[in-house]
């Protein structure tokens, strides 16, 4: 009989404490809920989201007009792309996003919209030496600007001391060298 009740006790004391720290696990959990939630919030409201005002967008998009046009080693339509996206370019609002990002996006349109110009007006060796500059102010932009689209960074060692670009597919298609040197080239990483 003193087995049964010492054996009711140990039970009963095991049942209390399990249920005890069952229930501090679940508040623990609630809070860290309760955190992680006001963590995502402040973040949200904090940073800017990966959706591109249609400025943004539109230079993205001039942009990989011009990359193909040099995948294809067509100068004209080159040419082209590049007087489209200094048009572009000239016409981006800055006013949606904070005073240091729009000093900061100032500069970079400001370049890119050199290096698109030179673009408009030259031969495809030329073109390309510019586009690899445009390539980092157009990347630089993507940084603060966010993207509504997967893009890849892309790299071949070849081209001078190497030259990347952007682009909407994984499958590379070298802007440097078209034809000659399509597939040379790999993804550095990848941009959401």
């Amino acid at each position: 009989m003193k087995n049964l009740r010492v054996t009711t006790t140990i039970m009963a004391m095991a049942f209390v404490g399990l249920t005890a720290m069952s229930c501090k696990d679940d508040q623990k959990k609630d809070s860290t809920a309760t955190m992680d939630s006001e963590v995502s919030q402040e973040q949200a409201s904090t940073s800017k989201s990966n959706v591109q005002n249609p400025e943004s967008q539109q230079v993205l998009a001039d942009y990989m007009v011009l990359k193909d046009a040099l995948v294809a080693t067509d100068e004209k339509a080159a040419a082209d792309a590049g007087k489209k996206l200094e048009s572009t370019l000239k016409s981006i609002k800055l006013d949606s996003y904070t005073s240091e990002q729009q000093k900061e996006l100032k500069e970079i349109v400001e370049s890119a919209t050199e290096h698109a110009e030179h673009i408009g007006r030259s031969d495809m060796a030329h073109q390309r030496e510019h586009f690899q500059m445009l390539n980092q102010d157009v990347t630089d932009m993507v940084a603060i600007t966010g993207t509504a689209n997967t893009l890849y960074q892309q790299f071949c060692p070849m081209y001078g001391e190497g030259g990347a670009w952007l682009s909407m597919e994984k499958e590379i298609s070298n802007p440097y060298f078209g034809s000659k040197m399509m597939k040379c080239g790999e993804v550095q990483k990848e941009i959401n």
